[in-house]
């Protein structure tokens, strides 16, 4: 009488999760038209919390950009002092101290802007993992549904490592040449307003080819990036099923299709790098072509007395760091739309909203345990005809424990996602102890109950950790207890070290019935008011079922509990059995008054009975 395939929600679309989820997708299909800068402002909320970080940085880029355009002055007067009429004997010591102690003064002032801007950026991508984090966990199970975990992961990592980059150096070395650019341009003009006229009509020539450059690289990093978000997505699928996709030997056929993923986003890639390529060949000819062209203006204006050679090697320089900054600037550009392009896919991801929220004033739940579904109407999308619940009604009063049975599909499973509040209903009402569900907060729904589904996922830490995730602060003799309640203490003490064993990924090197045992220790050390048992000793053997049967037991005293029931002898401890049959409750009452009446309670226990004798 376990729930089926059909029961699951995956096969159709969930409605809040899945259009999102959809949102995103033709999102990524409109990229590589619609990506720009605005992405980047996302951002500003971050760097606004940290203003004295921002401001010090700012503060030494700017020093570091003024110490950099100094050094021009400083030659200058050298080169003033050399070719002054009394320079034939005259000590140039003076004029080197003051171009070391410029140079002093840049690379102090560098390494306290390296350091500043490479730390704003660490903290700043710190803040955004975790506001990204978090973010992903309000989200709905069904998003996940609808949204490969791979793509998402490739989202918090890759693409904020490439925000990383961005902010620690990226970001400094544009800004840093935008400034440069602008102070070597405003001291050109103070030097010679002719040649800086010439500068500004050749800026242009050398500028337009590098941005018509910038279009297809940014679409073609934006493809990199979505090729290699698939393919981390393959990974992660085949990962996630690596026992079943050795089981049925299909290793061969699984890398085969994370290797053509990798392939697509190698040769997108080698597009991207070979654009990038041409356009940094292009930049380097057109900018430094320029400087040539102005220096021979230059020199002819200095030979016919118009400019001191003094203020002719000043704007040299200044002309070599103002190329030099077009230069990088256009070669950093593409960092810039690579990382505009990583914040848009992080934003996509953030403006994210879960269908299910908090009411602006949510209701408090007493704590009784009352479960009521009032002519509950509720289908998973896309499957709009065929309705999960149809008309459903059910009271449950505090500590009463009811078995939920029927068919697969019969809509045993949507009560639990229901009452967990992970879906709203269509139409009726859900209630816990009178308050309806849309008016609670879903936090506070959820803490009402534990769940020990069929298969309960654990995690990566120790035994007492896992036990511990159950309920925040749980100490170790309340986890001690848990697991003694849950027969389950025998065998975490054989371990090597115990509770504080690590049990590895999912807890893999356990056997079914140890998870299960966990997941139920787990549960009772939520002391919540409501006990959810889907199938939760179906993965034990006789006598395991035998001992977490009593441990449960002993657990429901006092707790309203509902059982999907699958075995008999879970049946028969319920006070009360409620037989479902297309979303609908069609018979209630003991086992031996189901039984005596002959209708669907009793075909499912007669067949379990004959597959028993078999």
């Amino acid at each position: 009488m376990s729930e089926s395939s059909v029961e699951s929600p995956v096969e159709g679309r969930p409605s809040a999760g899945g259009a999102l989820a959809q949102d995103m997708e033709a999102a990524a299909e409109r990229r590589g038209s619609t990506r720009n800068l605005k992405a980047l402002a996302t951002l500003w909320p971050i760097l606004k919390a940290h203003g004295v970080e921002t401001a010090i940085a700012c503060l030494l880029m700017v020093a570091t950009s003024a110490t950099t355009l100094s050094m021009s002055g400083a030659i200058r007067l050298l080169v003033e002092h050399l070719t002054s009429d009394g320079a034939r004997g005259a000590s140039v010591d003076a004029w080197f101290w003051l171009l070391g102690a410029v140079a002093v003064a840049l690379g102090l002032f560098t390494a306290l802007r390296y350091y500043w801007v490479t730390r704003l950026g660490e903290r700043i991508v710190a803040d955004l993992r975790k506001s990204v984090y978090g973010h992903i966990l309000t989200l709905d199970p069904a998003f996940f549904i609808a949204t490969r975990t791979g793509e998402v992961l490739s989202r918090l990592t890759t693409d904020i490592q490439i925000i990383e980059n961005l902010l620690a150096t990226s970001a400094s070395i544009f800004l840093r040449n935008i400034l440069i650019l602008v102070g070597a341009l405003g001291l050109m003009l103070l030097v010679s307003p002719k040649l800086t006229l010439l500068v500004l009509l050749i800026i242009p020539v050398v500028v337009v080819p590098l941005f018509l450059f910038a279009r297809p690289l940014r679409n073609l990093t934006t493809a990199t990036q979505d090729e290699f978000a698939r393919a981390v997505g393959h990974a992660g699928e085949t990962l996630d099923a690596l026992e079943t996709v050795q089981a049925f030997g299909r290793e061969g056929a699984a890398s085969e299709r994370f290797g053509a993923a990798v392939e697509r986003s190698f040769r997108t890639s080698l597009k991207r790098m070979t654009a990038r390529a041409v356009m940094t060949a292009a930049a380097i000819v057109l900018v430094f072509g320029g400087v040539v062209a102005v220096f021979w203006l230059g020199v002819h204006a200095g030979q016919r007395g118009e400019l001191t050679w003094g203020a002719l090697f000043q704007f040299a320089f200044l002309s070599v760091f103002a190329a030099s900054s077009v230069g990088a600037l256009g070669e950093m550009w593409g960092d810039v739309q690579k990382a505009a392009g990583a914040m848009e896919r992080i934003a996509e991801l953030l403006s994210a909203r879960p269908g299910i929220a908090p009411p602006a004033d949510p209701q408090t739940l007493p704590g009784r345990g009352e479960v009521r579904f009032e002519e509950v109407v509720f289908a998973y999308p896309g499957r709009e005809a065929t309705p999960a619940l149809d008309g459903f009604t059910l009271t449950v009063a505090p500590g009463e424990r009811v078995a939920l049975v029927g068919p697969s599909g019969a809509g045993k499973s949507t009560v639990f996602r229901l009452l967990l509040r992970f879906y709203d209903p269509a139409s009726g009402v859900v209630r816990i102890d009178g308050v309806d569900l849309r008016q609670a907060d879903p936090r506070d729904i959820r803490a009402q109950a534990a769940l020990v589904a069929q298969d309960s996922p654990l995690f990566s830490g120790s035994a007492a950790d896992n036990i511990a995730f159950g309920r925040e602060g749980a100490g170790a003799d309340a986890v001690r207890d848990a697991a003694r309640a849950a027969q389950a203490e025998a065998f975490i003490e054989a371990l090597p070290e115990g509770f504080g064993t690590a049990l590895g990924e999912r807890a893999r090197g356990l056997s079914g019935g140890q998870r299960q045992r966990l997941a139920i220790a787990r549960a009772l050390v939520r002391q919540a008011p409501i006990l959810l048992l889907d199938e939760a000793t179906s993965a034990l053997d006789a006598e395991n079922e035998k001992l977490v049967q009593e441990a449960l037991d002993e657990a429901m005293r006092g707790r309203t509990t509902l059982v999907i029931a699958h075995r008999l002898a879970t049946v028969l401890k319920a006070d009360r059995i409620v037989v479902m049959d297309e979303g609908r409750v069609v018979e209630t009452g003991s086992h031996a008054e189901l039984t005596a009446r002959g209708g669907l309670y009793a075909r499912l226990a007669a067949l379990q009975f004959t597959e028993g004798r078999d």
